[in-house]
């Protein structure tokens, strides 16, 4: 969908604030990228919201209760009955947060390591975990009593954590709208503003319009950027994170508006924001790119994020999780912060409020490895390449089951440019080397020309002397004690020049 600058003005509900930016692509690549975004390498995201009630299947499970040849369905019917008698708007009031305390959460997210928290403000689901004027299924007047949203914006902001929302109300157009096949709450008036508008669409947001892929009309795209717009207006977050179906082509006039109000709004602020997207929603360089579940093969020129969970199987809450390790999570830290990347890694807290005790272990963890090895993360930069080893680095969305094992002989480079000992260059392990074990990182040795020598070379965590020495074929390092698990950082410092 093509608008000119002066049909987007008009169409929109409420009127541009004065700023730099104007709803156009052209007038957005003026947008950069704050330096705390850049700086912070992690984030935590958390979804949190009516779906853990049932704890089963996964997020979508308000979609898929109501769809007879899914599992869900079966589950819904054998312990809260039919949907006709049961729907998922019957969950809100066990949705209770009763042992919910943000201060705790952000306590937990500043041990883990993590420089910004974004929390789902709104699901597929439609329900509104802030103090909304745009609807009555939300937070502040049902389940929980609480506005949750402003809670934890207060709460980590006390940390000194950066706060942001991730708002999903895009792929809202379609999602309820199995319930209305079959007999079930969803055809009932009563309750149309919470599973309205369920119109039959593609999940591809790029499929032409048709019958059976109604484009999303005016009324809800007008709704969609308010409730947007009243996010950043009483909380403003200083990132915004959409999910996929927003590349739908009836949302770009939408876009370009929603990011000129809300980089406006930051510029009287003084905030640097983000809005992150993900495909082609947005053009390059007008927000940053969002890869879920996996990440890019090489250096990016721009920043870009990983979103991704501790659980392989859910994003939220669900029994029978499947955690990954500490080491995986590391690792993949590692990789992301080496390609110019952040990593945004989520949890799923159950319904009361409490996050899962392995969520918790896997983020103490983190924390622990940070510690230790933080100063090749936070504030770094890409090196000249992103790493080397004899293992291929994956690339694109939703591969990380798909990752091969890594070995110590696997690196990944971070830089800092400015250093007192002079410039200073991090070469971390992929996988633990063995205490004694020989490390040779062939991108230093002599046959590279790097027209600078190393001043010393140590490993993050150890007390003892590292033993070096320089060769033809690479930077040998025989690996020390070191306090450090799961991948190692070796510091090399060179000499001023």
């Amino acid at each position: 969908m093509v608008c000119d600058h002066d049909d987007v003005m008009k169409s929109m509900p409420v009127s541009l604030p004065k700023g730099p930016f104007e709803p156009s692509w052209s007038s957005l690549k003026k947008y950069r990228v704050p330096k705390w975004f850049t700086d912070a390498k992690l984030g935590i995201f958390i979804h949190w919201g009516v779906y853990s009630v049932p704890a089963f299947g996964n997020e979508w499970y308000p979609r898929h209760m109501y769809m007879p040849d899914r599992p869900e369905y079966e589950y819904h019917v054998k312990n809260f009955g039919t949907p006709d008698k049961f729907g998922y708007k019957d969950f809100i009031p066990m949705f209770t947060a009763e042992n919910w305390d943000p201060d705790e959460w952000a306590k937990l997210f500043e041990r883990a390591g993590a420089r910004y928290v974004v929390l789902v403000a709104e699901h597929h689901d439609g329900f509104a975990l802030w103090n909304t004027s745009y609807t009555r299924w939300n937070s502040v007047s049902m389940g929980p009593k609480r506005d949750i949203v402003g809670e934890l914006a207060e709460a980590v902001r006390r940390r000194g954590l950066i706060f942001g929302v991730s708002y999903h109300r895009a792929e809202h157009w379609w999602f309820f709208e199995p319930g209305t096949r079959i007999d079930s709450d969803v055809k009932n008036p009563r309750y149309w503003d919470l599973y309205g508008p369920a119109k039959k669409a593609s999940l591809n947001p790029r499929d032409p319009p048709g019958p059976e892929n109604q484009y999303p009309d005016k009324e809800f795209l007008d709704d969609w950027l308010l409730r947007a717009i009243e996010l950043v207006e009483k909380y403003r977050p200083q990132l915004f994170y959409f999910d996929w179906w927003i590349e739908n082509p009836a949302f770009e006039p939408y876009l370009k508006f929603f990011a000129a109000y809300y980089y406006n709004k930051a510029e009287k602020w003084d905030l640097g924001v983000v809005v992150t997207y993900k495909n082609r929603a947005f053009p390059e360089g007008t927000a940053v790119l969002d890869i879920e579940r996996g990440k890019l093969g090489d250096i990016y020129p721009h920043p870009w994020q990983t979103d991704t969970s501790v659980d392989y199987l859910s994003w939220g809450y669900i029994k029978n999780a499947k955690y990954k390790t500490p080491d995986v999570v590391v690792r993949d830290l590692v990789d992301i912060v080496s390609k110019n990347g952040n990593l945004l890694l989520n949890i799923g807290p159950k319904p009361d409020g409490e996050i899962p005790e392995e969520a918790r272990r896997i983020l103490l963890s983190l924390g622990e490895w940070l510690s230790v090895n933080g100063e090749a993360i936070y504030s770094s930069k890409p090196w000249r390449v992103y790493g080397e080893g004899p293992t291929k680095s994956l690339s694109g969305q939703f591969i990380e089951d798909k990752e091969p094992p890594y070995t110590p002989q696997d690196i990944r480079f971070t830089v800092r440019d400015t250093y007192p000992y002079g410039e200073v260059l991090y070469a971390i392990t992929m996988a633990m080397p063995k205490e004694g074990e020989e490390i040779t990182v062939r991108s230093l040795g002599t046959h590279m020309r790097l027209g600078k020598e190393i001043e010393f070379v140590e490993v993050l965590g150890s007390k003892e002397a590292t033993e070096w020495r320089v060769e033809p074929d690479g930077l040998k390092v025989r690996m020390p004690k070191t306090s450090s698990k799961y991948c190692a950082a070796i510091k090399i410092v060179f000499k001023k020049q």
